[in-house]
C-alpha cells in the first residue's frame, strides 16, 4: 500500500508538466472548448483546437500563440466526416498521434418538439452527438496506435433534469450520456477511458446566447449571469476554466480508474433533484 501511495504522490507533484508528450484535439474553440484547449497546452501537451467559428479560432491561435504553445488551431464542422478525418490527420502529422480527444463542440437552438424545425432538430444532433462520434471513428484508431488514450465528452446538467423549450439540445445531450457509456465499454480494451461532464451555468457564448434568449437583445448580460447564478446554491456561475480543470484531472493519469461515468460540475444546481 505505502508503494502505491508514493507512485500516486511523485506522480502527481505538479500539474505543470502533467501531459508532456500527449496529443490533445479540442473541439470548440470558444467557452469551455478554448478554456480546455489552452490548461492542457500549458500542463505540456500538444493541442490541435477545432472550431467552426473562425474569429474565434483566430483570437484563440493569437492567445497560444502569445503563450508560447504547442497549439495549432484548425476549422472544423465536427459534423462533416471529411472534416474530421482531415483534422485527425492533420493532428497526426503535426503532433505524432493522439492521446486525448474533447469533445466540446455544440449548438443550443430553442424550441419544443413542434417549435424546432426537422432541420434544426437534426443540425443539433448531427453536432453535438455526431460530433463525438465521428471523432471517435477517426481518432481511437489513433489512440490504439499509442496503447490507448482518453475522450472526455461534455454533456450538461441538461441531460439528467432538463428545462422546458429545448428539446433537441436536451436530446442530445442525453443521447451523450448513453454513448459515453457505451463508448467506455467497447474501448476498455484498447486501454482508452471514456467519460462525459456536465456543468450547470457557466458563462460561456451559450449562456450569454440564453441570456439574450430570455431577456432580449438589449439585456445586461452580467445582471442576468447573476440571476442564473442565484439559482445554483454555490450562488453564481461557473468559469469556464473550472470545467476546464475538472476535464484535465479526467483525461491525466490521476483518473486512470474511471471510465463510462458522468461527473456533474454545477455549484449544487441538480444537489436535490435526484438526478446523480
Amino acid at each position: 500500500m505505502s508503494n502505491r501511495s508514493e507512485s500516486l504522490s511523485a506522480g502527481t507533484a505538479s500539474d505543470d508538466d502533467a501531459f508532456a508528450g500527449k496529443v490533445a484535439i479540442v473541439t470548440g474553440t470558444t467557452g469551455i472548448g478554448r478554456a480546455t484547449a489552452l490548461t492542457l497546452a500549458e500542463r505540456g501537451a500538444s493541442v490541435m483546437a477545432l472550431g467552426i467559428d473562425e474569429a474565434a479560432n483566430a483570437a484563440l491561435a493569437a492567445e497560444a500563440a502569445s503563450r508560447g504553445l504547442e497549439f495549432e488551431v484548425r476549422r472544423c464542422d465536427v459534423s462533416d466526416a471529411d472534416d474530421v478525418a482531415a483534422a485527425v490527420e492533420a493532428t497526426v502529422e503535426a503532433f505524432g498521434g493522439v492521446d486525448i480527444v474533447v469533445n466540446s463542440a455544440a449548438v443550443h437552438p430553442y424550441g419544443d418538439a413542434v417549435g424546432t424545425s426537422p432541420a434544426m432538430f437534426a443540425r443539433c444532433l448531427a453536432v453535438n452527438v455526431g460530433g463525438v462520434h465521428l471523432m471517435a471513428h477517426f481518432a481511437v484508431p489513433e489512440m490504439r496506435l499509442r496503447g490507448g488514450g482518453v475522450i472526455v465528452n461534455v454533456s450538461s446538467v441538461q441531460g439528467h433534469a432538463c428545462q422546458s423549450g429545448v428539446a433537441a439540445y436536451v436530446a442530445s445531450k442525453g443521447a451523450i450520456h448513453a454513448l459515453t457509456r457505451a463508448m467506455a465499454l467497447d474501448f476498455a480494451p484498447d486501454r482508452i477511458r471514456v467519460v462525459s461532464v456536465s456543468p450547470g451555468s457557466v458563462r460561456t457564448p451559450i449562456l450569454a446566447l440564453a441570456a439574450r434568449t430570455f431577456d432580449g437583445e438589449e439585456a445586461d448580460i452580467e445582471a442576468v449571469f447573476a440571476r442564473f447564478g442565484a439559482a445554483h446554491p454555490i450562488g453564481r456561475i461557473g468559469e469556464p476554466e473550472e470545467i476546464a480543470d475538472l476535464i484535465a484531472f479526467l483525461a491525466s493519469d490521476r483518473a486512470g480508474f474511471i471510465t463510462g461515468s458522468d461527473h456533474v460540475i454545477d455549484g449544487g444546481l441538480t444537489a436535490g433533484l435526484g438526478v446523480r
